[in-house]
């Protein structure tokens, strides 16, 4: 049985979400909120809620400091940005602050279901059009050198490479060591090896960065 808690002030979209969500996921509860204090109170009132997701523009706005306490209150529970605002900036300053998917409001009923599906599986959602923006906007500095692009994948080590597979689906350090049979020391220190090679600042930009080579974004 999956929790997930609705938070939006727009009655029509909560109601169209969780009619989404109940026929597209067996054994979920839904339980809604109109601001971010109904969210903190559905979060204290009932045990082991899976996910939350959350309306950037709701009553209550809150920042990313805000953000980051929730987080570290709840580590058990996941959460999630539904937005109207489709910007590479905003999905990646989401994700930079700890949040494990962002949905967007134009997508279609089975494109959230998958990305619902994806994040209680222990998953990063990043929605597809990020890979077209991508292709529209400037894209992040990823020269080493005379490298650039895929050809920085070619001078990582195999056992890099799989770090790097398992980072772009999400999976934690503890996560990718347990998978591959190596200390979680190891990993951190392939991480940033990865991130060094690559040229990006961070785990979210490395992630985004493979799944868009591998068009799989």
């Amino acid at each position: 049985m999956y929790k997930i808690v609705i938070a939006d002030d727009h009655g029509l979209y909560r109601r169209g979400l969780r009619l989404a969500l109940t026929a597209g996921i067996e054994g979920v509860e839904i339980f809604e909120a109109t601001c971010f204090d109904a969210v903190i109170g559905l979060l204290a009132e009932h045990e082991c809620v899976s996910l939350a997701m959350l309306d950037l523009n709701m009553p209550g706005l809150f920042s990313q400091e805000v953000i980051g306490d929730v987080l570290a209150a709840y580590p058990n529970t996941r959460f999630a940005i539904v937005s109207g605002n489709d910007s590479r900036s905003e999905i990646l300053t989401a994700l930079n602050v700890g949040l494990h998917g962002y949905i967007v409001k134009s997508q279609s009923d089975e494109e959230v279901v998958l990305a619902v599906r994806e994040i209680l599986s222990g998953r990063i959602y990043v929605p597809a059009l990020l890979s077209r923006h991508l292709s529209h906007e400037q894209p992040l500095d990823i020269r080493h050198g005379s490298s650039a692009g895929a050809g920085a994948l070619e001078k990582l080590t195999s056992r890099q490479k799989d770090v790097l597979r398992l980072m772009a689906e999400g999976y934690s350090n503890k996560e990718i060591a347990r998978d591959l049979d190596i200390a979680e020391a190891t990993t951190k220190i392939h991480a940033a090896a990865i991130m060094r090679e690559l040229g990006v600042r961070n785990r979210t930009e490395a992630a985004v960065l493979i799944k868009t080579w591998l068009g799989t974004v």
